[in-house]
Order: C-alpha cells, then sequence, then structure tokens
C-alpha cells in the first residue's frame, strides 16, 4: 500500500498553524500545529511511498517515528488518505484512452467509500459489470453513455428502427446520427463516452449469463409504467435487478429500481394506480403498444432527459457499488415546471406476489 492524501480534497489555511482538506463539511479534515517539519512530511504523501519508507522518512526529517505514526493513523482515521497503488491497479483495468478520462470518477469515489483502496475497490468492481439498457431514445442512450464514462465494463443498449429526431440529445445521439439504425448509433455513442474506437457489438449466445443490472428506457416514457409486461415478469423470474426510467409527458421518472423478492416492483406500481383508477389497466394496455393511443409527439423535454439519465445512472452505480438509492421501494420524478425532485414511496402490493415467501418445505 502507498500512501497518498486524497487528490479530491483541497487544502487551505484556516490560520497560520491550521490546515483544512476539503470543503464540505461532511469531508473536511482539520489538521492542527502544521509547522514547517510538519507540511514537509505531508509533501511525502505522494502515493510513492508505503508506511514503513514514510516512517523512516519522518524521522530523517526530525518529525520523529511515533510522531509520524500518529499523524498517518489520524489521517487515515479522517479519511484523508488513499492507496495510490489500488488506484493504479483499479485503473489498469480499463483501455488507456479511458484511464485519465475516470480519473475525476475515482477521486468522487475516494470521498464516497473512505478508507484507503476502498473507491478504487468500488471502480474494479464496476469494471466486472454488465449492464443492459433497452431503449436507444433521448433517456435511454443517455444512461447508456454515462454509465460506460463512470466505469461500468461492459454496457450494452438494445433496441430497433432507426434514429429519428426525437431520439437524439446532447448526452446521447448527436442529430448526425438521424437515419441510422438505433443500435448501431447507441453503441458508438457509448464508445465515444469511453474514448474507445468503435468496435463490433458484443453478440449474446444462447446459455450467456443475464446481464448484472438492466435499465428500461422505452423512447416512449409512457411504456415505463408497464410493469407487469412480460419482459418485466421474465427479469423478476431470472433475479435479474432492473430499474424503470423514462420522461411521462412533464415528468421525468426514475423508478422503482427492483430488486428481485427484496422491494417492490413495477407491477406493484400498476396495482396501485388501479386501486385509485379501475380504467388504468385499459389505459395502460394502449400506451404500451404502437397504436393510436400514443401521443403523435411525445412530450420530452431536453433539459429533463438529460436530468434523469443522469440521475438514473448515478442511482444504478449507487445500487452497484452497494449501496441503496431512494429508487428502490419508491420512485423519483422531476418535474419540467418547477426542476423539483421528489421521491414517492413505493410498497409491495399484496396481490402481486413479487415478495411472497415460499412455503417451508412440509
Amino acid at each position: 500500500m502507498r500512501l497518498a492524501l486524497k487528490p479530491a480534497l483541497s487544502r487551505s489555511w484556516r490560520n497560520s498553524e491550521t490546515l483544512q482538506f476539503g470543503t464540505v463539511t461532511r469531508f473536511a479534515g482539520v489538521l492542527g500545529n502544521a509547522d514547517q517539519t510538519l507540511c514537509e512530511f505531508l509533501g511525502l504523501l505522494d502515493g510513492t511511498r508505503g508506511r514503513p519508507e514514510l516512517l523512516e522518512a519522518g524521522e530523517r526529517i526530525g518529525l520523529g517515528r511515533e510522531p509520524a505514526d500518529t499523524l498517518l493513523t489520524e489521517l487515515e482515521e479522517t479519511g484523508l488518505l488513499d492507496d495510490a497503488e489500488a488506484a493504479e491497479t483499479a485503473l489498469a483495468r480499463f483501455p488507456q484512452p479511458q484511464r485519465d478520462l475516470l480519473g475525476p470518477d475515482l477521486a468522487s469515489l475516494s470521498l464516497v467509500h473512505s478508507g484507503p483502496g476502498a473507491g478504487p475497490a468500488v471502480l474494479g468492481r464496476r469494471a466486472d459489470a454488465r449492464i443492459e439498457v433497452r431503449g436507444a431514445g433521448r433517456v435511454g442512450a443517455a444512461v447508456a453513455a454515462v454509465l460506460a464514462a463512470g466505469g461500468t465494463g461492459t454496457v450494452t443498449v438494445a433496441d430497433g428502427g432507426r434514429v429519428k429526431p426525437g431520439d437524439c440529445s446532447p448526452a446521447g445521439l448527436p442529430p448526425a446520427d438521424i437515419g441510422r439504425l438505433r443500435a448501431t448509433a447507441a453503441r458508438e455513442a457509448v464508445q465515444r463516452a469511453t474514448g474507445r474506437s468503435a468496435a463490433p457489438a458484443p453478440r449474446r449466445r444462447p446459455g450467456d449469463p443475464p446481464p448484472d443490472f438492466v435499465v428500461l428506457a422505452p423512447r416512449d416514457g409512457s411504456a415505463a409504467f408497464a410493469g407487469g409486461t412480460y419482459e418485466a415478469r421474465l427479469l423478476l423470474r431470472a433475479g435479474v435487478p432492473h430499474l424503470y426510467v423514462g420522461v411521462v409527458e412533464e415528468f421525468g421518472v426514475v423508478g422503482p429500481l427492483v430488486i428481485p423478492g427484496m422491494s417492490a416492483c413495477g407491477h406493484c406500481l400498476v396495482l396501485r394506480r388501479e386501486d385509485e383508477d379501475a380504467a388504468w389497466p385499459r389505459v395502460l394496455a394502449q400506451l404500451a403498444h404502437e397504436g393510436p393511443g400514443r401521443a403523435r409527439t411525445p412530450a420530452c423535454d431536453t433539459a429533463l432527459a438529460t436530468t434523469v439519465a443522469g440521475l438514473a445512472a448515478l442511482q444504478v452505480q449507487v445500487y452497484l457499488d452497494g449501496g441503496r438509492p431512494p429508487s428502490v421501494d419508491g420512485w423519483c420524478e422531476v418535474s419540467a415546471a418547477d426542476g423539483m425532485a421528489r421521491r414517492l414511496r413505493l410498497r409491495g402490493h399484496p396481490d402481486c406476489g413479487c415478495l411472497w415467501q415460499p412455503l417451508p418445505p412440509g
């Protein structure tokens, strides 16, 4: 382990003897009695030395071995140290063009996961993740690109047809892709996000394991409410976590994020809505299929779609990194009218069955 002060934390002097690391209260650490010798020692925390070498250096410059050891322990407990060796190992998992691009992402992970080497370990796990985004519209293509740029090892996009003007956004498919196959254009958007050159799409073969996570991002966001679809039931049966995301008229919707057998599913949301509106199943059936029931020009504000895509990608990352995002047992709405994000709770519906526990063997 080669110790380094976390590069994401700024350094500023509170007074002539007190050094502050970071600005946000949650991460900020304060170091008192910061004289010239101590500052010289801090300069040695550049990721080129392990703890034994640092203790020797502390004795050599006059700080002392024991005070240096105490200082290192204090810095580690305060969350100010990282393992430069672990960071290099994690970044080595990615192609060279992407390593520099991931620097800010790794710096952020080092704050969210504070122990030395914890952030790099999370990034390394992301490199193994396999995510499939179903839908290459204004939201889906952007979700795929953001997840790939954040270090997800494999991101594939499934969609048919050709790119239409309404599919394009600054974060996803550019207007130059209009008329091209959506699947091809989305794959190239993912590759651009990681700095990689164009490559053939990976082909799924019979018997291949399912992806680790699926994002359901239909181009017409109304279909995001279709939680009881055959597609969703297959994901539940296969035990694949998945997230619903889309823009429905003037609302962006992120969630629910479904952990099969452990959290409320999309069908629970359908049944809750049915409890409030008996005609909802009939309306939903028309929304879920191409036909006269669809809006001729589905509303999908560019800023809202980009916001929703970023929020969805962030919540997928939080889940895959070991956290529990607010879209679990709930969903998030973002309004184009006021820009406000709200979280709504979703309880498992008793008639759904997704949370029913199997009977003990009799």
